[in-house]
């Protein structure tokens, strides 16, 4: 039996929910009147209203979460596909499984996602998809052939859906963040920070709130005429892409 949502704005399933601008969307939408769940590898996600567990690899694993959190919570209204891995190489160093992996992960993963939560957004004729991309989607960067192709792909993949369910009320979109301050840029070497800095025209990383901030933006009523869109959250990075 579904058990009566918490949420006034309906629910939000939000991947890699566990840490970083998952966690960081996470909050916001509880803040902004949602019931969240964090789907994660490890079903815990502390920051959220519920978590479950989810291999975003797997589609049995998409499945039985999706099922899990209709049955619990009620349909999904807000769906954003945030987990996502890195496997950088340069192409010609680059394994079989580190390809695979990623493109399974990052963007195969996402539109399954999308596909398993569509059921019930078109059943209530209105609903949120929202892929997390990347600034190397547009722009490229050396040693991330599988990771730009990955989030590039999403690019595609939304702009398709939005033109198949946007009859039904549901709007699909792409936030694309640029460097953030999370715990992978805190590790990286100080002359690549400076490196990268010099080359952000605001001269510093953004914020995963700052991030959330725009993915609240698109789940909200206000974002409602937004759809097939990319939004940049880059400091200026990739403009002109």
């Amino acid at each position: 039996m579904t058990e009566p949502t918490s949420g006034a704005q309906g629910v939000a399933l939000v991947t890699g929910a566990n840490r970083g601008i998952g966690a960081a969307i996470a909050q916001r939408l509880i803040s902004d009147g949602f019931l969240v769940v964090g789907a994660t590898r490890s079903g815990q996600a502390p920051d959220c209203t519920h978590s479950v567990q989810v291999d975003v690899a797997s589609p049995d694993s998409i499945s039985a979460a999706i099922a899990e959190v209709e049955a619990k919570h009620g349909p999904v209204s807000v769906l954003v596909a945030n987990a996502g891995i890195t496997r950088d190489a340069l192409l010609m160093r680059m394994s079989e499984s580190d390809i695979d992996d990623v493109l399974s992960t990052n963007l195969g993963g996402s539109i399954r996602l999308a596909r398993a939560g569509l059921r019930g957004m078109l059943k209530a004729r209105g609903g949120r998809i929202i892929f997390i991309s990347s600034v190397v989607a547009m722009m490229g960067s050396a040693g991330q052939v599988n990771y730009a192709a990955s989030k590039a792909g999403l690019i595609g993949a939304a702009r398709s859906l939005a033109r198949e369910v946007g009859s039904r009320g549901i709007t699909v979109n792409v936030v694309a963040p640029g460097f953030v301050d999370t715990d992978m840029t805190a590790d990286l070497d100080p002359s690549r920070k400076d490196e990268i800095l010099g080359a952000v025209p605001l001269g510093r990383y953004a914020t995963p709130a700052e991030v959330a901030g725009v993915v609240s933006f698109l789940a909200s009523a206000d974002g409602g005429y937004v759809t097939g869109a990319v939004i940049p959250v880059d400091g200026g990075l990739g403009m002109g892409h």
